[in-house]
C-alpha cells in the first residue's frame, strides 16, 4: 500500500473510533486514513461510507486493513477494547482491556514503530501508562486523550453559567480521566481575567450563590459522562473531537498546550504514572509537560489522583 501523507490509522471501529474518523475526514486533516478491525467486514463497510463522502472534503483515501497496513502511519490511534459489562467491576475491564493491549501493541511496533501512539480506550491514564510500557517508546510518543474533553465540557458549562463564548474561556480539569479527576479553579481564566476576580463584576453577582453553583458545575462535567451512557448508551461524539484536536496539535506542528494524559515525573512526589497535566504539542509528541502552580486544595487532588491510578497499575500487576 502506497502511504499518503499524513496517513493516520484507527485501531478499533467501534463508535467512538468511527466518530474520530468522521471528524478527521471532515476536517481533512488527514491524506490516508487505515480502518484496523476484528471485524473485518465491518471495517470495510465504515471505509466505504465515508470513501463516499469524501467527494464533498478533502482528498482522503479510506482504507480497510491489517496490522500490515498501518506502515508508515504518522500517528496510530487506539480505540479497541471492551465495553465494561453488567456487574463487572472496573478492576476486571482493566484487566480485560490489558490483555487487549498485549496483542495490538506488538503488531503496531512491528509494522509503525515510528508512529506516535495515541491512546483512547477507557480507562485512558491506564492503558497508556500500558502501552508506554509495551511499546518501549519514548513517553513523548505515548499520548492519551487524558482529560480534553473533561476540559471543553468545563468550558461549556462555564460558558453556559456566565454567558461567555466558550473560546474566550481558559480552565481545565486535570488528574485522572475518571471519578478522581478535579477543576483547577485557581487558574481558570475569562477573557484574561482569574475566575474569581469575574466573578465580582459578573452581573449575576448578587443572585449567585458562588460555592454550591460552582461544584454543581464541576459535579455535572465529572459526572457527564455516567448522564449520557445513561440516556443513549455511550458517549463518542465529544471524545471523537477530542482526539481530532489532539492530532490536529500533532500534524499541524502546533505546539498546542493540551491537557493530555502523559508520564508525570517528579511533580509533588509523583513519578512514573500517566495523568492529565497541560502539555505542550507538536510534530514529536509531547514537547513538554508543564508543571503548572496549583493551590494546597488542588495539589492535594492530584497527589490523591495519582494513588488512585497508582492503585489500579499495582492490582493489574504492572
Amino acid at each position: 500500500m502506497q502511504a499518503l501523507k499524513p496517513k493516520v490509522s484507527i485501531i478499533g471501529c467501534g463508535n467512538v473510533g468511527m466518530r474520530y474518523a468522521y471528524a478527521m475526514v471532515i476536517k481533512g486533516l488527514a491524506r490516508q486514513i487505515v480502518l484496523v478491525d476484528r471485524e473485518i467486514k465491518k471495517a470495510e463497510g465504515e471505509a466505504m461510507d465515508l470513501a463516499h463522502g469524501a467527494p464533498f472534503v478533502s482528498p482522503v483515501e479510506i482504507l480497510a486493513g491489517n496490522y500490515a497496513d498501518t506502515a508508515d502511519s504518522d500517528i496510530v490511534v487506539i480505540t479497541a477494547g471492551s465495553k465494561q459489562k453488567p456487574g463487572q467491576s472496573r478492576i476486571e475491564l482493566v484487566k480485560d482491556n490489558t490483555e487487549v493491549f498485549r496483542k495490538i501493541i506488538p503488531d503496531i511496533m512491528k509494522y509503525a514503530p515510528g508512529a506516535i501512539l495515541l491512546v483512547v480506550s477507557n480507562p485512558v491514564d491506564v492503558l497508556t501508562y500500558v502501552a508506554y510500557k509495551l511499546s518501549g517508546k519514548p513517553s513523548s510518543e505515548v499520548i492519551g486523550s487524558g482529560t480534553v474533553l473533561d476540559s471543553a465540557r468545563f468550558r461549556h458549562e462555564l460558558a453556559n453559567h456566565c454567558l461567555i463564548d466558550p473560546h474566550n474561556i481558559h480552565a481545565y480539569i486535570l488528574g485522572e480521566h475518571g471519578d478522581s479527576e478535579f477543576p483547577v479553579w485557581s487558574r481558570a481564566l475569562i477573557g484574561g481575567v482569574q475566575f474569581t476576580d469575574y466573578c465580582l463584576v459578573c452581573k449575576k453577582r448578587n443572585g449567585c450563590d458562588h460555592k454550591p453553583i460552582l461544584d454543581g458545575i464541576f459535579t455535572k462535567v465529572r459526572d457527564s459522562a455516567y448522564k449520557i451512557i445513561e440516556m443513549k448508551g455511550e458517549t463518542s461524539y465529544g471524545i471523537g473531537l477530542a482526539a481530532t484536536r489532539i492530532t490536529q496539535a500533532i500534524l499541524h506542528d502546533e505546539n498546542a498546550i493540551l491537557p493530555v494524559s502523559s508520564l508525570v515525573k517528579d511533580y509533588l512526589g509523583i513519578n512514573d504514572i500517566y495523568l492529565s497535566l497541560p502539555a505542550v504539542i507538536n510534530k514529536k509528541g509531547i514537547r513538554d509537560v508543564m508543571k503548572i502552580g496549583l493551590n494546597e486544595t488542588e495539589e492535594k487532588a492530584l497527589v490523591s489522583s495519582a494513588a488512585a491510578v497508582k492503585k489500579v497499575i499495582a492490582d493489574i500487576g504492572l
